[in-house]
């Protein structure tokens, strides 16, 4: 029987009703706050790194990009959580699926291209015609950049999708040479052991930048439109 290599990309279901909703609550549970915890270690660590990441994120932004700080830090926080949890074994992704990444890049992306249209109308207009741009040539790059302008959110979320999926189709792949290679040749099944040790490491690696990395172009939009 042959394995199906996308079967841990379906959204899991209990009793025909997709669960999807509850395994992207399921991270908020894992942040301490102080209404459910004792100021400690962990919750000390856990403000350093917001503080720092936020430091990072708002250093290009005026008064008004910051008033989006709770939102991005918001943002980093789920995506990266999620995509930790989902190298748990037997776990689900949900930023495997390209509609959630949908869902998140278009109303973030959009609501940075209106606050642009809104505060900066000449200045937004500006940017769908470069300046010192020949007269034959204007039609066609107005369209250019027009459609640059659209696709990029469904850039946020195809790049996101396709790190992760590859990421977790490359580790079961690995994983199940490993599995097949104990029973022939136990050398080679130790070697490719250490490859997978090491790509899951990566992995680990590649959940917390893809977070950053969506966070940031999310922000640099924003830089862009304030």
């Amino acid at each position: 029987m042959n394995e199906n290599l996308f079967a841990s990309f379906i959204t899991p279901t209990i009793v025909g009703i997709p669960i999807v909703v509850l395994i992207i609550m399921a991270p908020s549970i894992l942040f301490p706050s102080s209404t459910r915890l004792i100021t400690s270690r962990l919750t000390s660590l856990q403000q350093w790194l917001i503080q720092l990441v936020l430091k990072q994120l708002m250093m290009m932004h005026n008064i008004k990009g910051r008033t989006w700080a709770l939102m991005l830090i918001s943002l980093i926080l789920f995506i990266g959580s999620t995509n930790l949890l989902g190298l748990l074994p037997h776990s689900f992704t949900p930023t495997t699926q390209l509609s959630m990444n949908l869902g998140m890049a278009i109303p973030l992306w959009a609501a940075a291209v209106i606050t642009g249209f809104r505060y900066k109308t000449k200045v937004s207009l500006a940017h769908l015609l470069p300046q010192g741009t020949p007269a034959l040539l204007i039609p066609m790059l107005v369209i250019i950049e027009t459609i640059s302008l659209f696709i990029q959110p469904m850039a946020l979320a195809v790049r996101l999708t396709a790190n992760i999926t590859a990421g977790h189709l490359l580790m079961h792949l690995v994983g199940g040479a490993t599995l097949v290679l104990t029973s022939i040749s136990p050398t080679t099944a130790s070697i490719t052991l250490i490859i997978l040790v090491l790509l899951t490491i990566l992995e680990f690696a590649v959940a917390l930048i893809q977070a950053y990395v969506f966070t940031l172009l999310v922000s640099l939009y924003l830089h862009d439109n304030t």
